[in-house]
């Protein structure tokens, strides 16, 4: 394949998931909404929340490893098809807390599928040296995608329902899927090849891909405790700049779903640096900078409104750059045989911590919360952004480690 023909299907790729990540977070964008009409407390709007995580989770780790044995098409266009279904009967049916947490559970089962056979079917059509580009885009368009799914339905909600949001965001995965086969067309799955290390060389005990799973997941401790709690972060900062409570809501919003966003240029950008500088070398250059931006950011919610942005802007900057450069570097050091199973496993242990992460942040602002470590300003947001920077340290130790390994001359030919 040509390499203008590669780039023509990875964006019609790329806009394919585009679309059929509206439904990714829209349940997040109409919240305030469902809390009013369905009388939920604050821990049922969580839990409904959470057992789209366990969906996504558990379909994600089983349809990643069956990309080992299943053809990608398959997996990709079946699983994004079930997540719009899903996501229709919600807009329809969905009145009451149980409903809506059978029909968001089920939302989340489809889209496990989408995301990492994806990724897996970059890494297929692109060389080692070309990869952590290719990847870094693929991400950068599922960042993107998941602003949107914030960001449009929240505003067809505010003028239509959240109802006719729903709607609309199942009819964007519908859209997306009619490209996705586009994408498909003349597909070719790769032929599995066998390691002779079996399972357990390649996986239990393939201790450089082990290291960077974990490095992996050190990342997603920081990206989830950051994107979950940035929203109310800033409707806290601007009621506390005299902002009324409802504009300082939809405000946050927009500049949450504008901060998420921006790491869509970021990621490509970060895959492209890891193929001429080296992986592990890129993967601690960004964690260490994005670990610093978290024990800073929270102690900026009573100073200038535009430091705070603007720092923020550098913060969501940082926070998933290295996220495509980890799953290109796995890519490298596990047989193509059992790629997807490492992908499941990767996914597992990555977003049980983007589970666990909020959480901690959580119990951390309440644990903190009304001390002042000097006059006006609020300690327990410093403290809990601080938690989860603890977690990215980690993740440079992981690499320092990998690093030591000779299998690490894999990465991006010899880069490491």
């Amino acid at each position: 394949m040509s390499q203008r023909s590669d780039s023509a299907w990875l964006l019609l790729l790329c806009i394919s998931q585009l679309f059929i990540m509206l439904v990714f977070i829209n349940y997040s964008a109409i919240l305030p909404l469902l809390k009013v009409e369905w009388g939920m407390n604050n821990t049922q709007a969580g839990i409904i929340f959470s057992v789209y995580q366990l969906g996504y989770i558990a379909s994600g780790v089983l349809l990643s490893a069956l990309s080992d044995r299943i053809s990608i098409r398959n997996i990709f266009i079946a699983s994004a098809l079930w997540s719009g279904l899903a996501n229709l009967l919600f807009g329809l049916f969905a009145h009451d807390f149980t409903s809506g947490l059978v029909l968001r559970g089920l939302t989340g089962i489809g889209m496990g599928g989408t995301y990492m056979p994806g990724l897996k079917l970059v890494a297929e059509r692109f060389e080692s040296h070309q990869r952590g580009r290719g990847i870094g885009i693929y991400v950068g368009a599922l960042v993107l995608g998941a602003s949107l799914s914030l960001l449009v339905p929240g505003i067809i909600a505010a003028r239509w329902g959240w109802r006719t949001a729903m709607l609309a965001c199942s009819a964007g995965v519908f859209v997306g899927i009619t490209i996705a086969l586009a994408v498909f067309r003349g597909y070719r799955p790769a032929p599995v090849r066998h390691s002779p290390r079996g399972f357990s060389g390649e996986i239990l005990t393939n201790r450089p891909a082990l290291l960077i799973i974990l490095g992996y997941a050190s990342h997603m401790w920081e990206m989830y405790g950051m994107r979950s709690w940035l929203a109310p972060f800033f409707t806290a900062a601007l009621t506390g700049w005299g902002v009324a409570a409802g504009k300082a809501t939809a405000t946050a919003a927009a500049i949450a779903a504008a901060l998420i966003g921006i790491g869509a240029f970021s990621t490509a950008i970060t895959g492209s640096l890891s193929d001429r500088f080296g992986r592990t070398v890129t993967i601690t250059l960004v964690m260490l900078a994005s670990a610093c931006c978290s024990f800073l950011f929270g102690w900026l919610i009573n100073t200038n409104l535009w430091l705070t942005v603007g720092i923020g802007i550098l913060y969501g900057w940082l926070i998933v750059a290295e996220s495509p450069v980890f799953s290109t570097g796995l890519t490298e050091l596990v047989a193509p045989g059992y790629l997807g199973t490492a992908m499941g496993m990767q996914s597992l242990i990555g977003y049980t911590m983007g589970m666990i992460s909020p959480t901690v942040f959580g119990w951390t602002l309440d644990r903190f919360q009304g001390w002042q470590p000097w006059p006006g300003i609020d300690g327990a947001w410093g403290v809990a952004f601080a938690s989860v920077g603890l977690g990215a340290l980690f993740g440079p130790l992981c690499m320092w480690l990998l690093r030591r390994e000779p299998a690490s001359s894999k990465m991006a030919h010899g880069k490491r």
